[in-house]
């Protein structure tokens, strides 16, 4: 395909999305199930055309002056790509499979393309019944922390230590474009190419011994600082797919016993095969066998550390998935935050004495973060806030003296594209008295 005719593409993929309210992904699969004749790399191309304009759907449409998926597509031409006016006109001839000509309109307003005095939620791309929140959040730099959460993300991986070390796997990597990351001590990094893709990492040898696995290097940095130790017992409750539970496994060097598990057991149904893979033989996973089944209950007061990696509304993942914040709606926070404060609930019961919880979330939300990490300690008198600059102790030395990522209300660390260029997540730890 010619690459006007991936515009053209882009955007009957984008009024589909509009029209039927459907995930992006969806909307991308059911196109190229139509359109067979689509290469791999034709796909690719289209899909990151239509995550581009879904990063910057309000700024592009306030530059066009219209929410057409025409009118989005060539704003966030100009704004994530930086095209001018002539190079997005060239586009455009109207010929075969291009998108129509350029209207004078259409000229004017590319040629200007700015967004001065936008408010913020423009400025920064996030709907705006989020600014309240988000401004508790982020205060004077809020269109800042936006923008950077509607970049594009690069493709960050783990170096599994039970198998190899990072200054051995990086020349194995190199030809696809490896590089050492800021601040977690095991990961790499991919930047993503022109089209916005990685390479594929999945099917290298490397990965098929398992001795990475894909994981950003903030959900890596926040396992880390959780301070799971050697030797220690150890539950993953939020396991899902088992990313965490791996580094974990890793970081303990396969000594102690982690129990992973989830409400949802159909989330767990890959962290088996994944195990495996890495070599980790120090993870039981406890599947759930109904609804309100507590497979942990005989772990009671036994546990050294519970992570709860919470259900969220995934903020901090923006940059990996921008359909979603066109999405989220403020009933979907609500029932987060009441799956937040049930799972901290469970997590309560399996700390003993001593022991600790480590909070986390992909979310930059106070009422996800600090405001729920309050309300449990307000409610379990046994345990007070470890304090971030005592979780940053056990940060990289690139990160131990970051007091600007101490969160707003002082209760946990704030990880952010722009602070930490990670993604957006949240850690808070909270001990029980001895």
């Amino acid at each position: 395909m010619i690459p006007a005719a991936r515009l053209t593409a882009a955007i009957e993929v984008l009024a589909d999305i509009g029209a039927r309210r459907r995930p992006a992904p969806d909307a991308l699969k059911d196109w190229g199930l139509a359109h067979r004749f689509a290469g791999s790399k034709d796909r690719a191309a289209i899909a990151s055309l239509v995550y581009d304009t879904l990063r910057r759907r309000a700024s592009a449409a306030h530059v066009m002056a219209d929410e057409s998926p025409r009118a989005l597509v060539l704003g966030a031409l100009a704004l994530a790509r930086g095209m001018d006016v002539e190079a997005i006109a060239a586009l455009c001839s109207g010929e075969r499979f291009a998108p129509a000509p350029l209207s004078a309109e259409e000229r004017r307003r590319l040629a200007r393309a700015d967004l001065a005095g936008a408010p913020a939620p423009v400025a920064g791309d996030f709907p705006d019944w989020l600014e309240a929140e988000l401004k508790r959040a982020f205060g004077a730099g809020l269109v800042a922390e936006m923008q950077a959460l509607a970049g594009r993300a690069p493709i960050d991986i783990r170096v599994n230590t039970l198998k190899t070390e990072r200054m051995r796997l990086l020349p194995a990597l190199a030809h696809l474009g490896a590089e050492i990351t800021p601040h977690a001590p095991t990961a790499l990094r991919f930047p993503a190419g022109e089209d916005g893709r990685g390479p594929t990492l999945q099917v290298t040898p490397e990965f098929l011994k398992g001795q990475f696995e894909i994981q950003d290097e903030g959900s890596q940095l926040v396992a880390l600082m959780a301070g799971a130790a050697p030797g220690e017992q150890v539950v993953d409750l939020c396991a899902g797919g088992g990313g965490k539970t791996l580094e974990l496994a890793a970081l303990m060097d396969n000594s102690g016993q982690i129990y992973a598990t989830d409400a949802d057991a159909r989330r767990l149904a890959p962290i088996h095969d994944r195990l495996a893979r890495a070599g980790a033989r120090n993870v039981q996973v406890r599947t759930p066998k109904g609804r309100g089944d507590e497979p942990l209950a005989d772990l009671a007061g036994r546990i050294d550390l519970c992570l709860v990696d919470a259900p969220c509304t995934g903020i901090g993942t923006w940059r990996r998935n921008p359909d979603t914040k066109w999405r989220v709606r403020p009933g979907a926070l609500a029932e987060r935050m009441k799956d937040q404060d049930l799972v901290l609930a469970r997590a309560e019961r399996l700390v003993k004495p001593g022991g600790r919880i480590a909070y986390v979330t992909c979310s930059v939300l106070p009422a996800e973060n600090d405001d729920r990490v309050a309300a449990f300690l307000e409610a379990h008198a046994a345990f007070r806030s470890v304090p971030p600059r005592d979780v940053l102790a056990l940060a990289p030395d690139s990160l131990s003296e970051r007091a600007d990522l101490v969160s707003p209300a002082g209760l946990g660390l704030q990880l952010t594209p722009r602070r930490t260029g990670t993604d957006g997540f949240y850690l808070a730890l909270m001990e029980r008295a001895g």
